[in-house]
């Protein structure tokens, strides 16, 4: 296949382009022009330096009673704080940045078991793909909220990176048979068995020749995955076995489930957390389906 495509030069000849040239340079006019694209990252990118820079603006911790309680959002308190007096709009603050390091980290451990399990599986065949498929399917089958659950409330450490890991090390499955499902068709092209031929190793044609035909699909994957993470950890700080030393927006939740804030019309304490929530998954949901919409020519819009 030619690695150039004719492009009109200056004196109306036919000059070569670079086909990856072209096609970035296509993905990208069609990538500012899609609004789900421009609104999810948007959100996105807000919320995600809302959480990274708002505390540096903040002179004291979540859970400091810094405050009258109860108070409604005011020009003090822009949130309003908590039947303790805690400042909510500290809280968000710290919790939008402990609910997207679950993500990454959560969902970033279930990409990598994941796209791993995926392309070895697809790539090897045989018996290596009967053994990994296997322990796919044993794992998805397995009620995933349920090991959670159990394996959260018996730990004595209750930390962003303990749930991170468990939630990435059981939301791996769908994200392996879809990979290997891919690379199963890849694994069969004419460049990948020239490669093969040429004594490359496993690795380097999974790293080069299979994943970089799949680039588009893989960072959606990884889209998914971080709001599943995000999902499953708000589910459990709600059920309270989240961190013991922290805050995060289920956390924000939970205490004001614990605390009646719905009954005693606090709704400061509570829309906050969950609009924060709707709004990440919301928005990479949003997201990827811009991406969708962009790399795939049919579903693009002129």
């Amino acid at each position: 296949m030619s690695n150039v495509a004719g492009a009109p030069g200056s004196d109306g000849t036919t000059e070569p382009q670079p086909v990856v040239e072209r096609r970035t340079s296509e993905t990208l006019h069609f990538a500012k022009r899609n609004p789900k694209l421009l609104i999810g990252s948007g959100i996105v990118l807000i919320l995600l330096l809302l959480g990274l820079i708002g505390p540096l603006f903040v002179d004291h911790g979540p859970n400091v009673y810094i405050g009258p309680q109860s108070q409604p959002p005011s020009a003090e308190y822009w949130l309003g704080t908590t039947t303790f007096g805690q400042d909510i709009w500290a809280q968000f603050v710290y919790g939008l940045r402990s609910t997207f390091m679950v993500g990454f980290l959560g969902g970033g451990i279930a990409f990598v078991i994941g796209t791993a399990i995926g392309f070895i599986a697809g790539y090897k065949g045989g018996i290596v793909d009967e053994i990994l498929n296997m322990l796919t399917n044993v794992v998805l089958v397995l009620p995933a909220l349920v090991v959670l659950i159990v394996a959260v409330a018996y730990l004595d450490i209750k930390g962003v990176f303990v749930q991170s890991l468990f939630i990435g090390m059981t939301s791996w499955p769908w994200a392996a048979r879809a990979v290997r499902s891919q690379a199963l068709s890849l694994a069969t092209r004419d460049y990948v068995d020239l490669a093969r031929l040429s004594g490359r190793r496993t690795g380097k044609i999974i790293t080069t020749e299979i994943a970089p035909n799949m680039s588009s699909y893989l960072v959606m994957s990884f889209i998914l995955l971080f709001g599943g993470a995000v999902l499953i950890a708000a589910g459990l700080d709600f059920i309270g076995l989240g961190p013991s030393d922290g805050v995060s927006l289920g956390l924000m939740l939970q205490n004001s489930f614990t605390w009646s804030a719905l009954h005693l019309g606090m709704w400061w304490w509570f829309i906050p957390p969950g609009a924060g929530i709707t709004a990440i998954v919301g928005s990479m949901y949003i997201l990827n389906v811009g991406l969708d919409e962009i790399f795939n020519p049919k579903l693009r819009e002129l």
